[in-house]
């Protein structure tokens, strides 16, 4: 198994075999969430115009994202797990619009499949790595506004990673080292209306869920992110 780690939009360009799109803060933290409330299905999409026109041609389903971190005119949600966890999602498609998560689903054309993760379901996503057996892994780092690498997606990449070569990994370590760095933001008072500090200690609670969030393509030929279920 050859397992790459790649950063950004220009890494998941180059993404083969199974491939892992990580988003830690905060859109697959917060897409997991999404489905422990009970959605249905997320439709990921990378343009602000498409994921409006999709509210409104679907006016059942709800429209979540961010621009900067803060929630975009005429959504129903930001891109807070800690949001998205106070409602009941049962039933509900979600479509997802962020500045970095979303935008590696796009770009990851020579993907053989496509999961997305970040810390709360990394082992399961891991694990269904390993059934697998797939002879390459790429783990794409989405970093920041899909601009600049950031520690959090890396740090997953490589916790996944050491799961699938039976490596120790320090969780303890990581989180605090996180909380001083690029955690900070969701403690400083300017962020709390949107990037409460609840959104870091949800996005950094590793292995909550035993979720593998996998991309699927619907009759319209449009990506979208569903649990994948084993069969028995």
């Amino acid at each position: 198994m050859e397992i790459s780690i790649l950063q950004l939009s220009q890494g998941a360009k180059k993404a083969k075999g199974i491939t892992v799109i990580i988003d830690v803060f905060r859109a697959y933290t917060t897409e997991n969430w999404a489905f422990q409330q009970g959605a249905k299905r997320i439709y990921p999409v990378p343009e602000i115009e498409v994921a409006l026109e999709l509210g409104r041609q679907n006016p059942q389903w709800l429209v979540a994202g961010e621009r900067e971190g803060k929630k975009l005119p005429g959504f129903d949600f930001g891109n807070s797990p800690h949001e998205i966890s106070q409602h009941n999602l049962s039933g509900k498609t979600l479509v997802h619009c962020t500045s970095a998560g979303t935008q590696g689903i796009a770009a990851a054309t020579q993907a053989d499949e496509i999961l997305v993760a970040a810390l709360v379901n990394a082992k399961a996503t891991a694990d269904y790595i390993a059934s697998k057996k797939p002879a390459y892994v790429s783990l794409v780092c989405m970093g920041k506004a899909d601009v600049e690498p950031t520690e959090e997606d890396t740090y997953c990449a490589e916790y996944i990673e050491s799961l699938l070569l039976g490596k120790g990994f320090d969780q303890k370590a990581v989180i605090e080292e996180l909380r001083l760095g690029e955690g900070a933001r969701f403690f400083d008072p300017a962020n709390v209306g949107f990037s409460p500090p609840e959104d870091f200690y949800l996005c950094t609670e590793f292995d909550r869920f035993d979720n593998v969030l996998k991309v699927f393509y619907d009759e319209n030929g449009l990506a979208y992110v569903n649990k994948f279920e084993k069969k028995d």
